[in-house]
C-alpha cells in the first residue's frame, strides 16, 4: 500500500488534516470525475445504467451474494425496511443498546403494535455480551445494533450476538455505517440477517447511495412494506415493453425491497470508491486503521487524557473518543488550524482512515497538547 500515491487521489488532503471519516469521508478524484462525466454527457439518455454492477460491487465489499443486496439511499432507509418487513405479535420485544444512533431505534419506537424496547445499558462505554443474554428471550423479534457505536467507536461482537439472537428465534439487524469500508465485514461468517450502510462515510462515496443486505434464506418469506416497479421481476417489462399492472410478482432477490430507481449519480461515485477499497483489500485497510488508532490512543494516554474508547483490539474501530474540558472550543480551534475532528458524547471524536499518516496523528497530538 503506497500511502503517498493513494493520498494524491484525495484532493482535500492537500488542504487539511482530515480525521473526521465518522461524519463523512472525502471523495477521490476518480469518483468526482466519474460523477461529473456522467452528469455532463448524454450517456444517461442513450443507455440506461445497469444497476447490477452496483449490487455486485457492494456485495463483494461485504462478502455477500449479489442477490442478497438491495440498493437504497441511506442507512436509515435500510433500518426502516428491515423493521417494516418483520411480523410482530402482542408482547413481542426488540433489544437495542443505549449507545445507538437514533435511527437504529426510532423505527421500532414509532410502531403502533406496542413492541417492547429493551435497552442493554453500556458499562463505561462497553456493551457487555452477557447483558444481551439477560434481555433476549423467546419473545424477542430482533436484536438491532450498530456494528461500531458512533459515539465512542466500540465494536460489537456480531457473531456472538447473532448466536444469542438465533438461539431464541430472533433476527440480528445491523447498522454498519461506521464499519463497512473501515473494517473487514463478512456477512456470512458474522451470520447477520440484515446489514445496512450508506456510502458517504468510510466507503468514501457520496451521499444518496447505500445498500441493504438481506440473508438469502429470509428473502422469500419477507414482505416489503413499500413496493414499486423496482420491487418486481424485471422480465415482466423486458419481454413485452409494457408493465403488467394486474399482478404483483415480487422479485425473488433482495431487490424486492427497492421501490424505485436510486440516485444513479451517487451510485456511480460510490461504485468507484468501493472498487478502490476492494483493490487495496479490506483486511489491509482495517490493519492500517487500527494501527493509526492505536498510535493515537497511546499518545492520549501519555498526555494523561481520559479515553472514552476501549483500548482492546477486538473492541476497537476507526473511532477514538476522549474527554477534555470545553470539547467544542478545542475542536473548533483544531478545525481552524486545519485539523478536522468533531464533538460527540461530550468528548472529541477522531476518526482516521487508511490514507492518514503517522505524522498526521503525531501532529494532531502535538496541537492538542498545545491547546489544552
Amino acid at each position: 500500500m503506497d500511502i503517498d500515491e493513494i493520498r494524491e487521489r484525495f484532493p482535500i488532503l492537500n488542504e487539511v488534516c482530515y480525521l473526521n471519516n465518522a461524519v463523512q469521508g472525502p471523495l477521490s478524484d476518480s469518483s468526482q470525475r466519474r460523477m461529473v462525466d456522467y452528469i455532463k454527457t448524454l450517456d444517461s439518455l442513450r443507455t440506461p445504467v445497469d444497476s447490477e454492477e452496483f449490487r455486485e460491487t457492494f456485495s463483494r465489499l461485504i462478502c455477500a451474494r449479489t442477490d442478497e443486496v438491495a440498493l437504497i439511499p441511506n442507512t436509515s432507509t435500510g433500518l426502516n425496511v428491515a423493521c417494516d418487513s418483520l411480523k410482530y405479535l402482542k408482547n413481542d420485544n426488540v433489544v437495542v443498546t443505549d449507545l445507538e444512533f437514533p435511527s437504529v431505534v426510532y423505527p421500532w419506537l414509532r410502531r403502533k403494535v406496542g413492541v417492547d424496547i429493551r435497552y442493554v445499558e453500556n458499562v463505561e462505554g462497553v456493551i457487555v455480551l452477557e447483558d444481551f443474554e439477560k434481555l433476549v428471550d423467546d419473545e424477542t423479534v430482533a436484536v438491532v445494533i450498530s456494528h461500531v457505536e458512533y459515539s465512542n467507536g466500540f465494536r460489537n461482537n456480531l457473531k456472538a450476538i447473532a448466536d444469542i439472537a438465533h438461539d431464541h428465534g430472533a433476527y440480528l439487524i445491523v447498522d454498519a455505517v461506521q464499519s463497512v469500508g473501515a473494517l473487514k465485514v463478512d456477512v456470512a461468517k458474522l451470520d447477520v440477517d440484515f446489514l445496512t450502510a450508506s456510502s458517504y462515510k468510510w466507503m468514501l462515496g457520496p451521499r444518496g447511495a447505500g445498500f441493504l443486505y438481506v440473508k438469502r434464506e429470509l428473502i422469500d418469506e419477507l414482505e416489503p412494506a413499500y413496493v414499486g416497479w423496482a420491487s418486481v421481476k424485471q422480465d415482466i417489462f423486458e419481454d413485452h415493453g409494457l408493465w403488467d399492472n394486474r399482478r404483483l410478482d415480487l422479485d425473488d432477490r433482495a431487490s424486492r425491497f427497492e421501490v424505485g430507481e436510486a440516485s444513479i449519480v451517487s451510485l456511480i461515485g460510490a461504485n468507484e470508491s468501493v472498487n478502490l477499497l476492494i483493490s487495496i483489500g479490506t483486511e489491509n485497510i482495517e490493519q492500517r486503521i487500527l494501527h493509526l488508532t492505536k498510535r493515537l490512543i497511546e499518545g492520549l494516554r501519555e498526555a494523561n487524557i481520559k479515553l472514552n474508547t476501549p483500548d482492546v483490539d477486538e473492541k476497537r474501530s476507526g473511532i477514538v473518543n476522549f474527554s477534555v474540558e470545553e470539547p467544542a472550543r478545542i475542536a473548533n480551534k483544531l478545525v481552524s488550524d486545519g485539523i478536522i475532528v468533531s464533538v460527540r458524547a461530550g468528548g472529541i471524536r477522531v476518526s482516521p482512515h487508511f490514507y492518514n499518516t503517522e505524522d498526521e496523528i503525531d501532529d494532531f497530538l502535538e496541537m492538542l497538547r498545545k491547546i489544552i
